[in-house]
């Protein structure tokens, strides 16, 4: 049983790194976490064991039994996960609180809400800043909507949940913006420092780096090593904040190229490491995507 409240089962989709994180703080808070495993990879399997994660079954059946449904995917799952559950609630009658945690831009969030809305749950828009969380983490996890209590009550846990505003699209807008300074910043810094390595001027940039912008380049540089891990999923972020920025009517173009840089990296084998492996050192980093380069042109 939860401590200090009733016992509740949470839905989880997916025990990804993110994901998996999530549900072992709820299951070791003494929350019933649940998932739905059919299709997901030996990896995923692995990380929902580990965490106290038990297979419901069907989507059907984790809908029946889940209090709360927090979704948590790839930016490019996060409409037709919604779209899934949406439909699971119609043939069951079951209406469990339905939080995206996706990165997604504010007007993709909105219309997941529509759908979930429209099947009689009620929606909550969140958006997670930080690794995957941990007791004594900085892990933040924002939210907005009308009615935000279903998710603010997983704090016992553990969580770090954060009120945004009232409104849907407010926790998605902080996380694309957030992100875009972030994951956006790495591609840039990516990108000229692959230019540099390809020119033959990887140590005398980085020398005069630390000369003038050391601590900014030690920031950045100590990111890529882990980045090419990240990178195809990344490719769909940049792709949301992109449409953020151009539904403001700002330029789309920048986090469009940032989208195009991790789609590169994506294309190497230095995607395929997961987070169980070492990450590769920056020189290797920069040495196999400079070859790359090269053979592309």
């Amino acid at each position: 049983m939860a401590t200090g409240s009733a016992s509740r089962t949470i839905g989880i989709l997916s025990p990804g790194d993110m994901g998996a994180a999530i549900g072992r703080m709820l299951a070791d808070a003494g929350y019933e976490v649940a998932t739905v495993l059919a299709g997901r990879s030996a990896l995923t399997r692995t990380r929902a064991e580990e965490a106290g994660i038990r297979d419901a079954g069907t989507i059907d059946d984790l809908v029946r039994e889940a209090d709360t449904l927090l979704s948590v995917l790839v930016p490019s799952e996060a409409v037709s996960i919604a779209n899934e559950a949406a439909a699971a609630m119609a043939r069951t009658g079951a209406k469990p609180v339905f939080a995206d945690c996706n990165a997604i831009a504010p007007q993709t969030v909105r219309a997941i809400a529509a759908t979930i809305g429209g099947a009689g749950a009620t929606f909550i828009d969140a958006g997670i800043i930080g690794a995957p969380p941990k007791l004594g983490g900085n892990t933040r996890i924002h939210c907005s909507g009308a009615d935000t209590s279903a998710l603010e009550s997983l704090a016992e846990a553990g969580l770090n949940i954060l009120v945004v505003g009232p409104e849907v699209g407010q926790a998605s807008g902080l996380k694309m913006i957030y992100a875009a300074s972030t994951k956006g910043t790495t591609a840039l810094w990516t990108e000229l420092l692959v230019a540099a390595r390809a020119l033959g001027l990887g140590d005398a940039l980085l020398v005069e780096f630390g000369g003038s912008r050391k601590q900014i380049a030690d920031d950045l540089t100590g990111v890529i090593p882990s980045m090419p891990r990240r990178a195809r999923r990344w490719v769909g972020e940049m792709e949301e904040i992109a449409k953020t920025f151009d539904d403001l009517g700002m330029t789309p173009s920048i986090m469009q190229g940032a989208a195009e840089l991790f789609r590169f990296v994506g294309e190497t084998s230095l995607a395929d490491q997961t987070s169980r492996e070492p990450d590769p050192s920056l020189d290797a980093v920069l040495g196999t995507l400079a070859e790359r380069l090269h053979d592309t042109r």
